[in-house]
């Protein structure tokens, strides 16, 4: 990478209601580096090699690995967690949710029915309530995928994703094959929309229903 992404850009981390430190840099929290800094936050709550839960989990859900699951957190029957991961206050994990490993989710966020996550963040109150795939991706603060949204994180020929430097406007290789989207706080897709690989969205901008959306929106609303 020739340009660091700084995650102020998309998130305004001195409103998180966690503790948590949180990287500066995007590329912090996503790949092998988003797999270190979770490791490293579960031992610091005490998680080795089995899940340790504050909150209330279905019988019926299968949680297994380095997981946390804070108080006031539920998952519902037929979930499945896969650790590394880190489940925050008050947070909502629906019925057959699939959450991968090296997932981060915030305080009141919500992962809905047969949604799958795969290294990923939510901060706080991000929601992704139906069938939606998210896929090395970051959510900000109180964003919104509508339902069927996809963010797609490999392209078909499996080289490294590019994206578009939202300062410098340069296209810069992300040095990943696998990289989905970031959106920032208060950022919405509508039903059934898709993101290419290497997509970001600034805070407070939006996908309408059913586009396909590759790029850098810096302001407004991809129609």
């Amino acid at each position: 990478m020739s340009e660091r992404l700084p995650l102020n850009i998309f998130i305004d981390s001195s409103t998180l209601y966690n503790s948590v430190k949180i990287p500066q840099d995007s590329f912090s929290l996503l790949g092998a580096n988003l797999n270190r800094w979770l490791v490293d936050l579960l031992k610091s709550l005490g998680v080795l090699n089995q899940p340790v839960i504050h909150g209330n989990v279905d019988p019926r859900a299968v949680v297994s690995g380095q997981v946390f699951i804070e108080k006031g957190a539920k998952v519902g029957p037929f979930a499945v967690i896969q650790g590394p991961c880190f489940i925050g206050k008050n947070s909502d994990i629906r019925h057959c949710a699939y959450l991968r490993g090296d997932v981060y989710i915030g305080e009141s966020c919500v992962v809905g029915h047969t949604t799958e996550v795969k290294s990923s963040c939510f901060f706080d109150h991000a929601k992704a309530s139906h069938f939606a795939y998210i896929g090395n991706s970051i959510l900000g603060q109180s964003s919104n995928l509508g339902a069927g949204t996809k963010l797609a994180n490999l392209k078909l020929n499996s080289s490294d994703v590019s994206y578009r430097h939202p300062i410098s406007d340069s296209v810069v290789s992300s040095g990943l094959k696998k990289f989905g989207s970031i959106l920032g706080d208060f950022c919405q897709t509508g039903c059934n929309s898709v993101l290419s690989p290497g997509s970001l969205l600034l805070p407070k901008t939006s996908v309408m229903p059913c586009l396909h959306y590759r790029g850098t929106l810096k302001k407004g609303i991809a129609r």
